[in-house]
């Protein structure tokens, strides 16, 4: 989840960046514009400012720093205050790799330096961490008259169909809901069951979430670490504290000690009789809490899955590839899976991002690629005539361009009355042209 999609996202820019960025020619349809030539360039912003979270310290930055390369600009690059070694190893890296020193910079510090960051001369920030930062970010660089992507909170839903392969759901709900200790942006933090299945899925989450190992986050066969926090700790808790105190229901999991360790550790929790008022299924969890809530149809799930000021991934799980397709379009979200979840931040070829608060811009793909730069279009004109609609104004170049019109977009008795009345307008207006010159004719 971490290193092997970044050597995978070097090849892919190595592969892709050149043909991404090549100028692009812009084609004219329009008979009038036919002699002019025209390109997109995709020149480099300059420095470009990323600005990483701590649960994916080095594969969330690490991408972004090196599309942000590969299109021309540097980089200061800073991590979060909780990981700031693996931020600076990511500046060693590239520069061990050949870049010239300097090319990327690391700054360390809390929000003051990230502040910093964003008031500096720095063209464009990458940010990704809470939605009361990002939006303080997305103000700021506003302001400055420059652009921002911002990769936000997250609330991802699991629609569980009831024709869905039910082994797979539960493993990728289990996934989704518990890698990295739940602390994903887009992990899933709602599932929504088909009531035909729903006993039936339930027992099975419950029961793979009871078999994962929480400890030692060191050891080989630990698959839930600890917290990264005594206050992330904190916030989950209260969240399913609240929860049950309002009437969910706890299956398994919670707080746990583990023995020689002294990080804040959670077992895999899953939650029932969890309604839409309660502040576990409308705030960011991100810990490993799966709330789970059965609905009596795909409608209702689709309605509760929009319900939510986030819109970063949603998954779909149905066999029928057309029924998942006609849902995943309904979905108010940037990513929508169907019987997968949250894979493709490991596919360069994929975009990222969300929509409503859960952020604005992608990364990754071409479309981050087009976020670091600006995008100019350059024209060439062979001057051999001069445009139709340059001065003079006067009556014969009113009734061409009105001629000109239905000929072109009018329908077919509308181009036969075009070329009876404004044949004449056309052709001294074209002699205009082809002369070049300004002369005002008598």
């Amino acid at each position: 989840m971490e290193v092997m999609p970044t050597i995978d996202l070097l090849h892919w820019c190595a592969d892709n960046g050149t043909k991404i960025l090549a100028d692009e020619k812009v084609k004219y349809p329009q008979l009038i514009l036919k002699q002019k030539k025209s390109f997109f360039s995709y020149e480099p912003i300059g420095v470009v400012g990323v600005i990483a979270p701590w649960n994916y310290p080095w594969s969330i930055p690490f991408g972004e720093v090196a599309i942000a390369l590969m299109a021309g600009n540097g980089v200061v690059l800073k991590p979060a205050s909780l990981t700031p070694l693996i931020g600076q190893r990511i500046q060693e890296v590239f520069e061990r790799a050949g870049l010239p020193e300097g090319l990327v910079r690391t700054v360390h510090g809390g929000g003051a330096v990230g502040g910093a960051v964003v008031e500096s001369s720095t063209g464009k920030i990458f940010f990704t961490g809470s939605v009361e930062v990002g939006r303080r970010v997305g103000e700021e660089c506003a302001r400055r008259m420059k652009g921002s992507v911002l990769e936000l909170g997250g609330k991802d839903p699991q629609i569980v169909c009831a024709d869905a392969n039910l082994a797979n759901a539960i493993s990728g709900a289990v996934w989704g809901g518990f890698a990295n200790a739940g602390q994903t942006c887009s992990g899933i933090e709602r599932v929504y069951v088909l009531r035909e299945i729903a006993d039936r899925f339930t027992d099975g989450v419950v029961r793979e979430a009871s078999r994962l190992r929480v400890g030692d986050p060191m050891l080989w066969n630990t698959e839930i670490g600890p917290m990264v926090s005594k206050e992330q700790f904190d916030t989950v808790c209260e969240l399913v504290d609240d929860a049950i105190a309002s009437g969910a229901t706890r299956l398994c999991g919670g707080p746990i000690e583990i023995e020689g360790q002294s990080g804040h550790f959670i077992a895999p929790t899953v939650l029932t009789d969890v309604t839409h008022d309660m502040r576990i299924m409308r705030e960011e969890i991100f810990g490993p809490v799966l709330p789970i809530v059965t609905v009596d149809s795909e409608q209702e799930a689709i309605d509760l899955a929009n319900d939510s000021v986030f819109g970063l991934g949603a998954s779909v799980w149905t066999l029928d590839r057309d029924k998942g397709e006609r849902i995943a379009r309904r979905i108010e979200s940037g990513m929508v899976w169907i019987n997968d979840h949250s894979y493709s931040h490991g596919a360069c070829q994929c975009a990222w991002g969300g929509v409503k608060e859960s952020g604005l811009g992608r990364s990754h793909s071409k479309f981050g690629f087009y976020e670091c730069v600006n995008i100019k279009m350059i024209s060439w004109e062979p001057s051999r005539t001069r445009d139709i609609w340059w001065h003079p104004y006067d009556e014969v170049l009113g009734k061409a361009l009105r001629a000109s019109a239905r000929l072109l977009y009018g329908r077919d008795g509308q181009r036969k009355e075009a070329l009876r009345d404004g044949g004449l307008p056309l052709l001294r207006v074209t002699g205009r042209s082809l002369r070049g010159a300004f002369k005002r004719e008598p």
